[in-house]
């Protein structure tokens, strides 16, 4: 199977400072973490999630690619996977 995000929501972890999201792998939910240092113009919870919205393609790539490297529970990607 192939890693899709059929489920475009996503969520802040202000205590961690990341953003949540998941994509599917057939029927295994895949957690991603995006650093929000990733998104270095913003710097309130609506700022993140909007430059985490406008970059959706481009995180959603990362993610797939991440993917791809190694099978994990979880995913964290930070900016040097933005690189």
């Amino acid at each position: 199977m192939s890693l899709s995000f059929p489920n475009r929501s996503r969520s802040y972890d202000a205590s961690a400072r990341r953003i949540r999201f998941i994509g599917h792998d057939g029927m295994f939910e895949v957690p991603f973490l995006v650093d929000a240092d990733v998104f270095p113009n913003a710097n309130t919870e609506a700022g993140y999630l909007a430059a985490f919205d406008a970059g959706r393609d481009a995180i959603q790539k990362v993610a797939i690619k991440a993917y791809g490297y190694t099978r994990r529970r979880l995913y964290v990607l930070t900016a040097n996977d933005f690189r």
